[in-house]
């Protein structure tokens, strides 16, 4: 129970000393990587109980089912990602969130001048146009939707350079040691930010096809995330380009290309039917998003949303099926992190921009966990004074567990050392949520529902079998190298926090 409890609280890793063996024969041709945002394991198993002749009732009486899946702490879109394609935790990938601080860049206009230590926030804000679903450029090519002049910038060798996003992952991922052994790569998100699942080579992934997920909705001023339709067909649009690539196409199906040995996508419809409270733009008008109990019973919004998923993964199935590649692939379904509270009655909105009076403040990230950084140059003066301060600030903000500088040093890096480890991290009581009241559930932070998530993996060959064994999200990298035959030791976050395969998997 000691290590469970660590594990969730501090991010740490529960695997065995030993990295995983190589694999000795190459078990599947392909491999489909489905994250769906916000699953958690209860939701996949209540739908399942619910919906016996569903999709992914049918995906689980071929497959092995891991009800005890924790993903990273932090819990966000980035890490969780991360986490799942490279095998490491923030320790050693330096990814803490999607929105977060490097003390050693630049700001995108400084000229590398000043003293360093900027926001780093790799979503909608570097689109060339952040309002339109092509985000200003070509859907497939995301060096045309991504603006280099709103990128931070660092110095090497004495020369202001752009950041771009695959130069920001410290580690190597599963895409680049696929595209490095002459297998075809593919991958559908919701930000031409996730170019930086290219990974530090720069050339991981072969097709990346990204939408502006922050769009706005044509005819409005709402973004997609406002409403339960327009996210679904935001995340059919992904779909479309899955199912190209299973028939033999690049993903905007203008092209011929070999059918991806890795590839996958992201899905955001449950997510936005757990966050959003109502009906938006072309909604029915009384869809309620969210629970309605504390046992995951969706609300009617999130209930729309749970059957649009389970069919986009019977088209995804049906495709594999039609172009008779489903004994040939591993299918994965995976959640980059869950979403809390799942229990309506814990939901306690509070002030979701509590922190920039601490003494020696920076900047902050709060959305049901909250990362700090402290100015670097006044760092060494403020951080008692700003350690007292969120101590004494503790009830009004909902903290649960306040991690200080020091206990980060130990679960992660040496803020005081490391350029993105942030000073402090803040772990709320279940159900605090910090927003100004256009959400009824975040994620990001350590609770049990933020990071309790789905994993699945599946393929028609696959006895049913259930591994209640605690695992990590970041077993799936190697999980997947192992299931193309490769060594999962060319990861280098494997190598260093020796993270070990599934247990149970069939090869």
């Amino acid at each position: 129970m000691y290590k469970l409890m660590a594990s969730l609280l501090l991010g740490t890793s529960l695997t065995c000393a030993a990295a995983a063996a190589p694999a000795n024969a190459k078990p599947y041709e392909h491999v489909l990587l489905i994250s769906v945002d916000g699953l958690h394991a209860v939701d996949l198993a209540n739908y399942v109980a619910n919906h016996p002749q569903s999709t992914m009732a049918s995906l689980q009486k071929t497959g092995v089912f891991y009800p005890n899946a924790v993903t990273t702490n932090p819990s966000d879109s980035f890490p969780g990602l991360v986490a799942q394609v490279t095998g490491g935790t923030p320790a050693v990938t330096g990814v803490y969130y999607d929105d977060s601080f490097d003390r050693s860049y630049f700001a995108a206009d400084s000229k590398c001048q000043g003293n360093p230590g900027i926001e780093v926030n790799f979503a909608e804000s570097i689109d060339i146009d952040d309002t339109r679903l092509d985000a200003g450029g070509t859907p497939g090519k995301p060096m045309t939707q991504i603006d280099p002049a709103k990128l931070p910038r660092m110095l090497v060798k004495g020369e202001c350079k752009p950041v771009f996003p695959h130069d920001f992952v410290r580690v190597n991922n599963v895409f680049e040691v696929v595209h490095q052994h002459g297998g075809r790569t593919a991958w559908s998100d919701k930000h031409p930010a996730y170019e930086w699942l290219n990974g530090p080579s720069g050339t991981g992934v072969d097709d990346l096809y990204a939408l502006e997920q922050d769009s706005l909705i044509p005819g409005s001023k709402v973004k997609t995330t406002g409403s339960f339709k327009a996210e679904r067909e935001f995340d059919a649009a992904h779909v479309k380009a899955v199912i190209n690539e299973i028939k033999g196409f690049d993903s905007t199906g203008a092209n011929k290309q070999p059918v991806p040995a890795l590839f996958g996508l992201n899905l955001q419809a449950v997510s936005v039917g757990q966050k959003l409270p109502k009906a938006g733009p072309g909604d029915d008008a009384g869809l309620i998003g969210g629970y309605a109990d504390a046992n995951g019973m969706p609300n009617s919004g999130l209930a729309v949303q749970l059957d649009f998923v389970d069919h986009a993964l019977g088209e995804l199935v049906g495709a594999l099926h039609d172009s008779k590649l489903d004994d040939t692939t591993l299918v994965v379904i995976a959640s980059k992190h869950g979403q809390s509270p799942i229990d309506p009655s814990k939901f306690q909105p509070t002030d979701e921009d509590p922190y920039t009076k601490m003494p020696g403040y920076a900047f902050h990230i709060a959305d049901d966990a909250s990362l700090i950084w402290l100015k670097p140059e006044e760092r060494a003066k403020a951080l008692t004074a700003a350690t007292e301060y969120l101590k004494d600030q503790g009830k009004a903000l909902g903290i649960g567990q306040l991690l200080t500088s020091n206990q980060v040093a130990l679960a992660y890096q040496d803020p005081a050392s490391d350029t993105r480890a942030p000073d402090f991290i803040v772990t709320v009581n279940p159900g605090v949520v910090y927003t100004g009241g256009k959400k009824i559930a975040e994620h990001g932070g350590s609770n049990a529902n933020d990071r309790n998530v789905a994993l699945l993996l599946s393929n028609p060959s696959i006895p049913p079998r259930t591994i209640t064994a605690l695992v990590q999200t970041t077993q799936v990298a190697p999980t997947v190298l192992q299931a193309l035959g490769y060594d999962p030791k060319e990861l280098q976050a494997v190598q260093k926090e020796a993270t070990q395969a599934l247990p149970g998997t069939p090869f």
